[in-house]
């Protein structure tokens, strides 16, 4: 990932109190619930 890219992520991250890696798994998750690709727990 270039920095650019890191730079906004973590700043993201940090406007909702996650961390770096917190907000890859909950951009993830996201997507795949919006593609169909997992289902609702």
């Amino acid at each position: 990932m270039d920095e650019s890219t890191y730079k906004l992520l973590e700043k993201w991250a940090n406007d909702e109190f996650r961390s770096v890696n917190g907000q890859i798994e909950y951009l993830l998750h996201q997507k795949l619930m919006e593609s169909g690709r997992k289902k609702k727990e």
